[in-house]
């Protein structure tokens, strides 16, 4: 039986698509670190030849660095293979924008909306990208690493007593 990685492999490579992806693992499971101008290329060939048909969960993560501050994991599972995969996007510190794969998996769009809410990674072409938790007119992200603990005084009326 092929190992799924080796698979991935032998498809990028034939379609001349590897350049920039990295291999990896994260706790046991296979991980695919994906340049984002590659990610829609990448997410069709999973999900159209190698059969990664669901797409669980999409995390957003603030690595608070000067360069490549912010990352995107997407979980992905093929039914077909019993196998799971990572895909790692690492997104620039002043404009933390990457395409939505809404086109390739409609639960990427509650997914994206919570990434775009938490740490306002924007999701270029996401059909109704707004706020799902915090009011719109919040203008913070408290997910984010320099978020402060205690909240921004003013930021959100609170009902009085």
């Amino acid at each position: 039986m092929i190992e799924i990685l080796d698979l991935i492999k032998k498809k990028l490579s034939s379609n001349k698509d590897s350049e920039g992806i990295t291999y990896s693992k994260i706790t046991d499971y296979d991980c695919l670190e994906i340049p984002k101008e590659k990610l829609i290329t990448a997410a069709k060939m999973l999900k159209s030849e190698i059969g990664f048909d669901q797409l669980i969960d999409i995390v957003g993560v603030d690595r608070f660095t000067k360069k490549n501050r912010f990352e995107v994991v997407y979980n992905l599972w093929s039914n077909s293979h019993s196998a799971r995969l990572f895909l790692r996007t690492k997104l620039d510190s002043k404009k933390p924008e990457v395409d939505s794969l809404c086109n390739r998996w409609p639960s990427a769009n509650w997914l994206e909306r919570e990434a775009y809410d938490m740490f306002g990674i924007v999701f270029l072409n996401h059909p109704d990208l707004r706020r799902i938790y915090m009011m719109d007119e919040f203008q913070y992200y408290p997910l984010r690493k320099d978020y402060p603990l205690m909240g921004i005084p003013g930021a959100v009326e609170l009902p009085k007593k």
